[in-house]
C-alpha cells in the first residue's frame, strides 16, 4: 500500500511540476515600423493557451511604454489573451517627469493623423503575431493611451472592442465616429478635472450622432489616473489611484471582451 501511495504521489507531483513548467507567462520585445520610425513594443502571452487566441493592444500613458503597461499586459495574458504593449513615441523615447511627458503627449494630441498612424502600426503588428487570432482583436489604453485607442477606433480600424481607462475623450474630427466598427467603452472618473463635463457631453453626443455601440461608465468620488497604483490616493491633486474604481473598471472591460471576442 505504501508503495502504491508513493507512486501515486510521485506521479501527481510530476504532472503538477510539468504543468508548472509549461504554464508560463512569456514575453519578448518586438520592433516594428511606422514610416521610417522604429517602434519598440512588448509582447506577452501565457503559453498554457494553445493555438491562436484573441489579441489585445495596450496603449501607454503619457510617459511612454513603462512597467505599468507591461504589468497590465501580464494581467491580460493570464486571462488568455496575447498582448502587444504598443509604442507610440518611438524606440528609446521614454520620459520620467511630468514636464517632458506633457510636451510629448501634447505633440501627438495636436497631430491626430500621426497619433493614428503610430497606434495603427501597433495594431497591424498585433495582427501579425503568430499567437493572435487576427479576427478577434481589441485595444485598451490608459490616460493618453485612452485617447489613442479612441482615435484608433475613429480611424475605422477593424477592431472588435476599444476600452479607454481615464482617457481624454475629445477629438478634432468627431464626424469620424461614423467610421467606428468597434464596441466602445469609456471608463471615466466622475470628478476628473482633466476630462471636464463639457468634454464628456461632447463625446456622448459624438457617439449618439454616429450610432456607435458605446458605453460610458463614470465612477463617483474618482479623479484622473484611477487605475494607476503609482498615483497616490489624494484626490485633491486631480489624479489618484482608486482601488474600487480600478477593480470595477477591470471587470467592465472583462465583460465587454467576453462579448466582443468570443
Amino acid at each position: 500500500m505504501r508503495t502504491i501511495c508513493f507512486h501515486f504521489v510521485w506521479a501527481a507531483t510530476a504532472v503538477l511540476a510539468a504543468f508548472s513548467v509549461r504554464a508560463e507567462v512569456r514575453t519578448r520585445v518586438v520592433e516594428y515600423k511606422q514610416g521610417d520610425v522604429t517602434l519598440e513594443g512588448w509582447v506577452v502571452y501565457d503559453n498554457a493557451v494553445s493555438g491562436r487566441r484573441p489579441g489585445v493592444l495596450v496603449a501607454h500613458q503619457w510617459k511612454g511604454l513603462t512597467e505599468y503597461e507591461k504589468k497590465r499586459g501580464e494581467m491580460l495574458a493570464k486571462l488568455g489573451y496575447v498582448v502587444l504593449c504598443a509604442d507610440v513615441y518611438g524606440k528609446g523615447v521614454r520620459v520620467n517627469n511630468a514636464a517632458d511627458a506633457s510636451k510629448l503627449a501634447t505633440q501627438y494630441k495636436g497631430d491626430r493623423p500621426l497619433l493614428r498612424a503610430r497606434i495603427k502600426a501597433g495594431f497591424d503588428q498585433l495582427k501579425k503575431l503568430p499567437e493572435a487570432d487576427p479576427k478577434r482583436l481589441a485595444a485598451v489604453g490608459y490616460c493618453f493611451g485612452g485617447t489613442t485607442v479612441l482615435e484608433l477606433a475613429r480611424s475605422g480600424a477593424d477592431v472588435a472592442a476599444v476600452v479607454s481607462f481615464h482617457g481624454g475623450l475629445n477629438t478634432p474630427t468627431p464626424g469620424d465616429a461614423r467610421q467606428i466598427k468597434a464596441r466602445v467603452l469609456a471608463l471615466h472618473g466622475a470628478d476628473d478635472p482633466y476630462v471636464p463635463p463639457l468634454e464628456v457631453a461632447a463625446f456622448e453626443a459624438e457617439m449618439r450622432e454616429a450610432k456607435v455601440d458605446w458605453q460610458l461608465v463614470a465612477y463617483g468620488n474618482t479623479v484622473h489616473s484611477f487605475t494607476d497604483w503609482n498615483a497616490g490616493t489624494d484626490n485633491s491633486k486631480g489624479a489618484a489611484y482608486n482601488e474600487k474604481a480600478d477593480h470595477r473598471s477591470w471587470e467592465a472591460m472583462k465583460s465587454l471582451f467576453a462579448e466582443a471576442l468570443r
